[in-house]
């Protein structure tokens, strides 16, 4: 039986051919689309780590992710989160998205901001000395070949390059929080506080949970805790869209592969048959045929994969594609199954045939 199936594989290249690709194409927008979100998950909680801070400020019923998260919460406020007992500092941050390239970009308050944590660690250059002066990471510049004193453009304004720092600070770029307030037209507003404490961050959040008992007010190993992407509520429903697109896809073409087989190998069927074969024997040689086309694909999709995870991340250093036995798992899974499912009819009509019908047919 197994030299029959690849015997029949081999003698209809084309279509076999096709219905590999087609199966091996949903195994590729599985791993590659979930393995971005997954790697742009981490690699921003990787970065959020990096900040140093203790705790997160932000208004009610505030996104996780940052870049959506409004600029509604009074610059002044800080004041207040400082004469909390226990926070060492507060830093007022206005975080938005620049539209030319969906890059984040932090409006700091240099000084606070430089004392979180390590602070900066600047490979060229130094701090702002103009309102229109950007800091840059280190693989942010190196990805657009920038040097300090060069000029990039942001928000549709044109920026200096002041400095060129570490990567791991929570955004790709950092421009004064005055400048920042000013393009987006809220004076005086920020987006989120980060807070460092002196050591007792729960202790910290306990005493601003009651001074601000409606706005969103997180632990830092809490807020990394929420850094995959099953946690985010946002991405679930593209998550399920992937899963069921792939398996659809998968189930009809190869439904449509093996009732086309079926029919074109009537006679061999009734022949099977005649000579022996019981009907579970027919169901099972078309469907462990449908299985071969799956693992087929299944291995060039995950090859796939991997090649364009090296081309793209070669060209793009700032693009994380992170590929988990998870998803290689579910990838191949849902290979099998929609093989499996897409063979059924087909190897059951091939089954219910009456062998000398089958026989005689033309």
């Amino acid at each position: 039986m197994r030299e029959l199936i690849w015997a029949n594989l081999r003698a209809r290249p084309v279509r076999t051919a096709l219905s590999v690709a087609a199966v091996s194409l949903q195994v590729f927008l599985l791993l590659f689309l979930m393995g971005l979100t997954d790697g742009i998950v981490k690699e921003w909680g990787e970065r959020v780590r990096g900040i140093g801070a203790d705790l997160l400020v932000q208004p009610p019923n505030s996104s996780v992710f940052l870049a959506f998260s409004s600029a509604v919460l009074p610059e002044d406020m800080a004041g207040k989160l400082r004469q909390v007992e226990g926070v060492e500092e507060v830093s007022p941050v206005l975080a938005v998205v620049n539209t030319n390239s969906l890059t984040m970009i932090y409006g700091i308050d240099y000084d606070t901001y430089s004392r979180l944590g390590t602070g900066f660690l600047f490979h060229q250059g130094g701090p702002f000395q103009d309102p229109h002066d950007v800091i840059i990471d280190d693989i942010k510049a190196a990805s657009k070949n920038l040097k300090v004193g060069d000029t990039v453009e942001l928000l549709n304004q044109p920026f200096r390059v002041s400095g060129i720092v570490e990567h791991g600070r929570g955004a790709r770029y950092f421009i004064p929080l005055r400048t920042a307030q000013e393009l987006l037209g809220v004076e005086k507003r920020v987006s989120m506080f980060w807070v460092k404490s002196t050591g007792d961050a729960e202790g910290v959040r306990q005493r601003f949970v009651q001074l601000l008992p409606r706005h969103s007010i997180r632990r830092m190993d809490e807020y990394l805790s929420l850094m995959v992407s099953d946690n985010l509520p946002e991405v679930r429903p593209f998550t399920r869209a992937i899963i069921l697109v792939g398996l659809v896809i998968t189930f009809l073409v190869v439904l449509l592969s093996m009732y086309t087989v079926v029919l074109e190998r009537t006679r061999e069927i009734g022949i099977l048959k005649a000579l022996g074969a019981s009907r579970w024997d027919i169901v099972g040689l078309l469907v462990r045929e449908a299985l071969a086309i799956a693992v087929l694909g299944a291995l060039v999709g995950v090859v796939a994969s991997y090649g364009v995870k090296e081309i793209l991340t070669s060209l793009r250093p700032t693009m994380n594609i992170l590929i988990t036995l998870r998803w290689l798992g579910w990838g191949i899974g849902l290979a099998l199954l929609g093989c499996a499912l897409g063979a059924v009819y087909p190897a059951l009509r091939a089954a219910a045939a009456d062998p000398v019908a089958a026989l005689a047919y033309e």
